[in-house]
């Protein structure tokens, strides 16, 4: 099985628990002004690469992963554009006793038949979701993203209705997702989840702009400046009023 690829980070410490191989696969249909992998946007470019090549590499730093309590975490670009390739790399971790994750906004999420069970095959294998909610009102998260957001609430249900445990991630930009309408809303729906281990609030910043230029394309939000920790602590208390954990893992970053 080979997946579309855009990089490998051997010892990522964020995105996950403990020590992680992250992979980061090729192609998204979210063109969120924030993102920080703009090239990872396109489809069906990148290197191409086996399981068994992502296997034989990830299996020289497994005593680092195994003494931290990592794994592997696929991110990207959107990885649920490749379930395919995710369910064989996947099944063939849990044969080593690795730990699973995937990054993910569920941008590409469909009730479609055929969608829903590789989707359902793939949680079988998956033990963390690192789940990207962008924005909770329709019309700004079209704004924010290019799409509307009905799906990626619908994933979200999907994954508390499983049971699959993840990790809520939102991004805080000044001006474009901190209004405390809108985080007491997002904070309500994040309320209704039954699978919620822990809220992550990733503060904005501009470290992949030179991405966008590199790349040609304006970077919409150059008057934005990261966000105080202030607001940073009172977006987490909104977010966080509603929730009941998996279990007492609660995290800042």
């Amino acid at each position: 099985m080979i997946g579309n690829i855009h990089s490998i980070e051997t010892l990522g410490t964020v995105d996950g628990p403990g020590i992680r191989y992250i992979v980061f696969t090729q192609g998204c249909l979210l063109r969120c002004q924030f993102c920080h992998n703009a090239d990872t946007w396109e489809i069906g470019t990148g290197k191409q690469m086996s399981v068994s090549e992502i296997i034989d590499d990830l299996k020289s730093y497994l005593p680092f992963i195994e003494a931290s309590g990592g794994g592997i975490t696929v991110s990207g670009g959107e990885p649920l554009l490749q379930i395919p390739f995710l369910i064989e790399l996947f099944r063939e971790c849990k044969k080593l006793g690795i730990h699973t994750t995937i990054d993910s906004s569920g941008g590409c999420y469909s009730t479609n038949t055929h969608f829903q069970d590789q989707l359902n095959e793939l949680l079988t294998y998956t033990d963390l979701i690192l789940l990207d909610l962008k924005h909770i009102d329709r019309e700004k998260h079209k704004k924010l993203t290019g799409l509307t957001n009905e799906h990626i609430l619908s994933f979200a249900r999907h994954l508390s209705e499983k049971k699959v445990p993840v990790w809520v991630r939102h991004v805080l930009v000044p001006g474009r997702t901190d209004s405390e309408e809108d985080l007491v809303n997002l904070g309500q729906f994040i309320g209704t989840l039954q699978n919620v281990k822990k809220v992550e609030i990733l503060p904005y910043h501009k470290l992949g702009v030179y991405k966008w230029e590199a790349l040609g394309l304006q970077y919409p939000l150059h008057e934005v400046e990261p966000p105080s920790e202030e607001l940073v602590e009172k977006a987490y208390k909104l977010l966080t009023a509603k929730v009941e954990y998996m279990d007492e893992t609660t995290s800042i970053r």
